[in-house]
């Protein structure tokens, strides 16, 4: 019984040693960086469209809340947004990414793999990774 117990473990040692060494791993999901042009008094969130689609959310739903969270007003023209008043690049982009932590990434599983659903007056964010439901807040 011994003889055989020292061939599995050493079966088990070359298993392991051919196994391919564990890379770090990569995000597969990265925040975009916001493109931001100011034009006398209004900025203009140049790709707003690409941003709001690599998040899977509503182009008017990540509109009314950079709006709100800026507090000024923001109107979508095409594939971008358009602010009053002079926005920094660093504030716009915080702003996503505090949308990101708090409309996308799932509070279960922490993946990005999440759709907001409406049930009756309540916005749900579904987890299409690990099937969990939270309500989120309205905006």
């Amino acid at each position: 019984m011994e003889k055989l117990q020292m061939n599995y473990e050493e079966m088990l040692t070359k298993a392991i040693e051919k196994l391919p060494k564990k890379q770090e791993a990569k995000d597969r999901f990265v925040v975009p960086d916001a493109m931001v042009e100011i034009s006398g008094s209004r900025s203009i969130f140049k790709n707003f469209g690409e941003v709001a689609d690599k998040l899977r959310r509503e182009h008017a739903h990540l509109a009314k809340y950079l709006s709100k969270e800026i507090a000024t007003a923001g109107s979508v023209q095409g594939v971008t947004l358009v602010f009053q008043g002079n926005i920094r690049r660093d504030i716009l982009q915080k702003k996503i990414v505090d949308y990101v932590k708090e409309f996308v990434y799932c509070k279960e599983c922490g993946e990005p793999d999440t759709k907001l659903v409406k049930r009756d007056r309540v916005t749900l964010m579904v987890c299409e990774a690990c099937g969990a439901k939270h309500p989120v807040r309205n905006i």
